[in-house]
């Protein structure tokens, strides 16, 4: 497997992994949502619009967009995942969207990151990498945050894969993908 294979499968696993991990939180009250908790921000909503917000960061730096710290300083303040799940899945389809237009000269490409009193300049496939490993460090936040609820914290690391398809089958098909499509490349 190559650098652009793994990525895309990586951006597709944590479309997966964000899917179940917000269907399996859904029963819960807005009370529990908003609870405090211990993990680096006080509650799953903080955590979660804490991901969002990220995401809508860097993938604007993916895709050159100039006014990438200030898309980051728009994302609304969701107060449910009702309104949230959907802005996520819209960010993470942009994340796919980028990884299946990638190659090896879009990959070692130069980001330029906004960073307030500099500009940081990075590979695109760094920057990728950074932030897959941003998504899955907070979602195992709002996992462990998860087993202090009613709601037990969904399986989200069986997506890597192909010979696991028979655990995925029900979000695969809820999101219209087919195994062949990601991971038959």
């Amino acid at each position: 497997m190559d650098l652009i294979d793994y990525l895309r499968i990586q951006a597709h696993a944590n479309r997966l992994a964000n899917h179940r991990l917000h269907a399996a939180m859904r029963p819960l009250t807005r009370e529990a949502l908003h609870a405090p908790r211990t993990s680096f921000f006080p509650s799953l909503m903080a955590t979660l619009q804490h991901i969002l917000a990220v995401d809508v960061y860097y993938i604007a730096a993916l895709y050159r967009e100039a006014d990438m710290a200030a898309q980051y300083d728009a994302v609304p303040s969701h107060d449910d995942l009702q309104t949230l799940a959907p802005a996520q899945a819209a960010a993470d389809q942009r994340l796919i969207d980028f990884c299946e237009r990638l190659d090896a000269a879009a990959a070692n490409a130069e980001v330029q990151l906004q960073r307030g009193d500099h500009v940081q300049r990075d590979r695109a496939a760094n920057v990728l990498a950074h932030l897959l490993n941003h998504q899955v460090h907070h979602r195992g936040q709002v996992h462990a945050m998860l087993a202090g609820t009613a709601t037990a914290p969904p399986q989200l690391d069986e997506f890597m894969m192909p010979s696991e398809a028979h655990l995925r089958t029900v979000d695969m098909a809820a999101l219209g993908w087919q195994e062949a499509f990601v991971y038959g490349r």
